[in-house]
């Protein structure tokens, strides 16, 4: 039977609105060892911000952390999973895409993240990956 990726997500998504500052995302991302927040607009997804957006969209371009929003960097093209779909699916937006993490989200309401860790342990335990993601989180 082909795994589903509700067995290897990271479950409950941090998620902010899209009208908080980017601050806010890099604290949420430090205190919960993490590199990527869904960010939200009346009340469904409409984004993401990885700690790489902060670094390449903010900080690169002098602006301020404190005033940027997070709707004016996320990514908004965002392709997502359902919990329910097959690890193939996750497999796929990864390289179709050149994503690192991909939302899970069921009925609008995102429930979780599937990272190419995740899929990389999945599928190949013994990969530099897999040995990578599986490390604890450097603070």
């Amino acid at each position: 039977m082909a795994q589903k990726i509700k067995d290897i997500m990271t479950a409950s998504p941090i998620t902010l609105t899209a009208d908080r500052p980017v601050i806010d995302a890099a604290t949420a991302m430090k205190e919960n060892s993490i590199g990527d927040v869904i960010v939200m607009n009346e009340g469904k997804m409409c984004g993401v911000v990885t700690d790489r957006d902060i670094v390449v969209r903010v900080i690169a371009q002098g602006r301020e952390p404190q005033t940027t929003k997070l709707g004016d960097i996320c990514s908004r093209d965002v392709a997502s999973v359902s919990p329910n779909d097959d690890v193939n699916r996750a497999i796929q937006i990864v390289r179709e895409r050149a994503v690192r993490r991909v939302p899970v989200v069921d009925r609008d309401t995102p429930v979780g993240i599937v990272s190419i860790g995740d899929l990389a342990m999945e599928r190949d335990q013994k990969s530099a990956l897999a040995d990578v993601s599986a490390a604890a989180p450097n603070r």
